[in-house]
C-alpha cells in the first residue's frame, strides 16, 4: 500500500558553436549573473503527485563495465526531495509507508523496479522522480506494463538510452573531442588484455596523470598518480574492478562544478547555474560528498569575479554545449579545471555527471548537506524547495523519455 501526502495544489542573444558542419545554437551567458536572475521563477506544476524512485535494480555490465551501486542507493537524497514536496513546495507526494520518519532515509522512496514503479502509478502517481541510475534495460526504457501509462506518467531525470551511452567516460569525451571544439583533456585507456607495465612504458604518459574508472561514482577510484610505478599499482587495483580504466591528462588549476538545467516551462533553451568553485582537495581529488560536505570545500563564484574572468561565462557556454548536444531532460553537472596553475589559464571539461547528488537542507538535522547544484541554485535566490519546483517542472513523458535521441552519436 502507498500513502499521499501533501496538499495537491528566450534568450535573445546567441551564439554559435561548429559541429559537423551545422549551427549549434548556444545562449550567450554574458553578464554570466544577470541573464540567470529573470528565470527566478516559481514554476507552475498543476496537480501533480510525486512518487520519487531510489536505486534497488543493480546497473547491468555495459562494455564489460558495471557501475558501481552507491550504498543506500540514493535514499538519502530521496528522502530529502520527497519531505521538501510535501511540506514546502504544495505537492502531493506518495510514500510507499504512510508516516516515513524525518530521520530515516527509508519509508520515502520506492524502488525502481518494475513493481516498484507500478505500486507508485497504482497509488495515483502522475509523476515519476526517478532519483537513481537509468539504462537502456531500466524499467522505466523496457517495461511492457508501462507501455499503457507512457502517455499520461511524466518522469523527472535523465532518458534511459542516453544516459547509458553517455555514462561512459571514454565515449562521451572522445565523441566530443571529435565532433566539437570543446576544451577537454587528453586521455588514454588500459585494460586487462594489456601488460600494464608495457603499456606505461610505451606510451609517453604526462606525470603527474589521473587515473580512475571508465564508469564511476563521485570520486571512488579517482588519483593522481605522480610516477609510473605508482601509476602501476592503481591501474592494477582498478582491474580488478574494472576490465577497462581511464587514464586522463592532470589540470593543475581551479576546479570549479556547473550544473546546467534542461528547458522547461517558459524555458526554452538549456542555460547554465552560477559556477561553484572547489578547494580543500585532497591529494589534488574533490573529496568524495558523503565524507566531506560540499558546504565545507566549495564555494559560488560571486558576480564580480565573474565579471572579471570571461573564462567562468565561456566555461558556461561550453557546458550548455554539451547539454544540448546529448538532450539531456534532467540537470546534468559538468566538473571543470583549469588547465594549469595559473587565474588566466582556461578551463577543460573533464568529467560530465548525468546524475548530479540532489541532496538539500530539507530534512531537520540536514541542514549542511546542501549539493553543489543547490548551492548554485542558492546564488540565484532559490531554496532547495523552489529548486525542486523548478526541477519537477522539467518532467516530460514517459513516451518522449523512452524516445529521446541526442543530437551527437
Amino acid at each position: 500500500m502507498a500513502y499521499l501526502s501533501g496538499t495537491l495544489s528566450k534568450r535573445l542573444s546567441l551564439v554559435t558553436l561548429p559541429l559537423l558542419g551545422h549551427d549549434i545554437r548556444c545562449c550567450n551567458s554574458r553578464p554570466f549573473y544577470a541573464s540567470r536572475r529573470r528565470w527566478s521563477s516559481q514554476p507552475e506544476i498543476g496537480n501533480a503527485r510525486v512518487a520519487v524512485l531510489y536505486q534497488a535494480v543493480e546497473p547491468p555490465i555495459i562494455n564489460g563495465v558495471r557501475k558501481p551501486v552507491k550504498p543506500g542507493g540514493y535514499q538519502d537524497s530521496g528522502a530529502d526531495i520527497a519531505y521538501t514536496l510535501r511540506g514546502k513546495c504544495n505537492v502531493g507526494v506518495i510514500t510507499p509507508v504512510q508516516y516515513p520518519d524525518v530521520a530515516k532515509d527509508s519509508g520515502w522512496c520506492f524502488p525502481d523496479t518494475e513493481d516498484g514503479i507500478l505500486s507508485a502509478i497504482d497509488a495515483g502517481a502522475t509523476h515519476l522522480w526517478a532519483n537513481t541510475i537509468v539504462f537502456s534495460s531500466h524499467p522505466l526504457q523496457t517495461s511492457s506494463v508501462l507501455e499503457r501509462h507512457q502517455n499520461k506518467v511524466r518522469v523527472v531525470g535523465q532518458p534511459p538510452n542516453l544516459v547509458e551511452k553517455f555514462d561512459d567516460k571514454e565515449y562521451l569525451n572522445d565523441l566530443l573531442r571529435k565532433k566539437t571544439d570543446l576544451p577537454l583533456p587528453k586521455a588514454w585507456t588500459v585494460n586487462t588484455k594489456q601488460d600494464v607495465a608495457s603499456f606505461i612504458a610505451k606510451s609517453d604518459l604526462p606525470f603527474p596523470i589521473v587515473g580512475k574508472p571508465i564508469r564511476g561514482r563521485g570520486s571512488h577510484g579517482v588519483r593522481v598518480c605522480q610516477t609510473p610505478d605508482i601509476l602501476h599499482q592503481h591501474i592494477v587495483k582498478l582491474l580488478k574492478e574494472s576490465p577497462i580504466v581511464m587514464l586522463e591528462q592532470f589540470l593543475a588549476g581551479e576546479e570549479a562544478t556547473i550544473t546546467v538545467m534542461p528547458p522547461s516551462q517558459g524555458r526554452i533553451d538549456y542555460w547554465a547555474m552560477p559556477v561553484v568553485t572547489r578547494f580543500g582537495h585532497a591529494d589534488n581529488v574533490a573529496p568524495y560528498n558523503g565524507v566531506v560536505a560540499v558546504t565545507s570545500n566549495s564555494r559560488v563564484i560571486t558576480e564580480k569575479e565573474a565579471e572579471r574572468d570571461n573564462s567562468y561565462g565561456t566555461a558556461a557556454q561550453q557546458c550548455e554545449t554539451v547539454a544540448r548536444l546529448i538532450s539531456a531532460t534532467a540537470p546534468i553537472r559538468v566538473d571543470i579545471r583549469r588547465f594549469a596553475n595559473d587565474a588566466h589559464s582556461p578551463f577543460a571539461l573533464f568529467d560530465i555527471n548525468l546524475k548530479p547528488n540532489m541532496t538539500g537542507p530539507g530534512r531537520p538535522g540536514r541542514e549542511d548537506q546542501a549539493s553543489l547544484t543547490a548551492m548554485a541554485a542558492a546564488a540565484l535566490g532559490w531554496d532547495y524547495a523552489m529548486l525542486l519546483r523548478n526541477l519537477l517542472s522539467t518532467a516530460r513523458s514517459l513516451k518522449e523519455m523512452r524516445a529521446k535521441q541526442p543530437i551527437i552519436s
